[in-house]
């Protein structure tokens, strides 16, 4: 019998001791993907590369200089700068993610999904000329103040196209074609990016110029005049919103359970390298289950989920979310972590498309975009708390404490949301309006 490998305490110096490369380029793309935002396309390990790969190139052939301040970065100044970026393009996100649903319902869905489109599209082209911290800081203020737009118009969108009793099968094939599009950006964008950082961005900025066009000409809006706002309500209008105490207690309580799910994005990786020696390509094929499951077993998963009442379906999803992430702390190797992360994918293809259809069903027409806000600024504030959390339980108490915390909180929301719904004052319907 064999030492039970040390366990260590997680730290900036371990995580940064080999900082990511291209060829890892897929599986960084998508963990950031799944832990932060389904529209915001380069995330830390893009920047860190970018910084990483245009410095050591710089200095072996000396024909890319880069300003001073960037290229003679030490590994864990350039995750400490990634991370920086990040915080502000996340703080910029949550502030975007509540004025979104106010554009989408006053000026109509089309046009802020153009909106963000376009500027996206702005933003990965001028990443190919940032080249100083000022330049990336501002354009990752300003790409999380776009993204969030698409989000919640996309869904208001899809919510006004789609009749109530379909709704949860069109949120499922929405998310299947999404992960499909995971599955297959990051091995374009890894193939691009190992031969130029500028060809990846380039060939992002034009897929989004070229959506943006065909949604423009060829896309109809969906904002009926019925379902706009009433002359008095100004550009926040969220007034009516706050005042359903019903949706948000489900956006408090979910939002709490989904710090658990966010805790495994963000730390496993981290966790079983620093803690098991798992290597980084190994662990790849962890976050790539997910990716598969999501694009060919989310359908079969819904035609079971769609028979029953939502906020039940709910709860039963965030107690698997737990299930899975408490589990990561009895393992000890690659198949314990891949089975960890099935089970919390399975959480996943619960509550993810039956949460959306939720809102989309209680929400009246000419508040369906300030639904989707609330209900995307939820996500965003469990993203925020979670990397905090995590870390607190991390040096306070031990590793698995992460896994244990998780677990807790997961269960926590899933007793809240079950009690939710044996509330008889809960609505699946909208609100009738005078």
């Amino acid at each position: 019998m064999g030492e039970a490998p040390t366990v260590r305490r997680l730290s900036i110096r371990n995580f940064s001791r080999r900082v990511p490369r291209p060829a890892h380029f897929i599986y960084h793309y998508y963990v950031f993907q799944k832990a932060q935002s389904p529209l915001q396309s380069i995330r830390s390990s893009v920047l860190v590369d970018r910084f990483r790969g245009l410095s050591e190139h710089s200095r072996r052939k000396h024909d890319h200089a880069l300003p001073d301040d960037l290229c003679h970065r030490q590994a864990g100044d350039l995750l400490s700068t990634a991370a920086t970026l990040i915080t502000i393009n996340a703080g910029t996100g949550l502030f975007s993610s509540f004025i979104a649903g106010s554009l989408a319902d006053k000026v109509g869905r089309k046009l802020v999904m153009n909106i963000s489109l376009t500027a996206n599209c702005l933003v990965f082209f001028f990443m190919t000329r940032a080249g100083t911290y000022p330049e990336l800081a501002l354009l990752m203020f300003l790409l999380g103040m776009s993204s969030p737009l698409y989000q919640v118009a996309a869904d208001a969108m899809l919510a006004d196209l789609v009749p109530p009793e379909k709704r949860t099968d069109a949120y499922a094939i929405h998310r299947m074609m999404t992960n499909a599009g995971f599955s297959i950006g990051p091995a374009v964008g890894g193939f691009l990016a190992s031969r130029s950082y500028d060809l990846a961005f380039l060939s992002a900025a034009a897929g989004m110029l070229i959506y943006s066009a065909l949604l423009f000409f060829a896309g109809r809006e969906t904002l009926t005049k019925e379902a706009e706002p009433r002359s008095g309500q100004t550009l926040t209008g969220y007034r009516e919103v706050f005042r359903d105490r019903g949706y948000l207690k489900f956006v408090s309580v979910t939002s709490a359970g989904l710090i658990a799910p966010m805790l495994l994005w963000i730390f496993l990786g981290v966790y079983s390298k620093a803690n098991y020696g798992l290597p980084e390509n190994l662990y790849g094929w962890i976050p790539t289950t997910n990716a598969l499951m999501c694009v060919f077993v989310q359908y079969p998963v819904t035609m079971v989920t769609r028979r029953h009442r939502t906020l039940s379906v709910v709860a039963v999803g965030m107690s698997v979310y737990a299930v899975g992430v408490g589990s990561v702390s009895l393992m000890s190797g690659f198949w314990g972590f891949w089975v960890s992360m099935v089970i919390l994918t399975f959480g996943e293809l619960i509550v993810v498309p039956t949460a959306s259809k939720y809102v989309a069903d209680l929400a009246p027409a000419n508040l369906r975009g300030r639904y989707m806000s609330i209900h995307w600024l939820g996500w965003g504030l469990a993203r925020t708390i979670a990397p905090l959390l995590g870390g607190f339980l991390n040096d306070g108490i031990a590793p698995s404490a992460i896994w244990i915390g998780g677990l807790a909180i997961g269960l926590v929301s899933s007793l809240g949301l079950y009690l939710l719904s044996r509330d008889p004052r809960s609505r699946t319907t909208p609100q009738t309006r005078p």
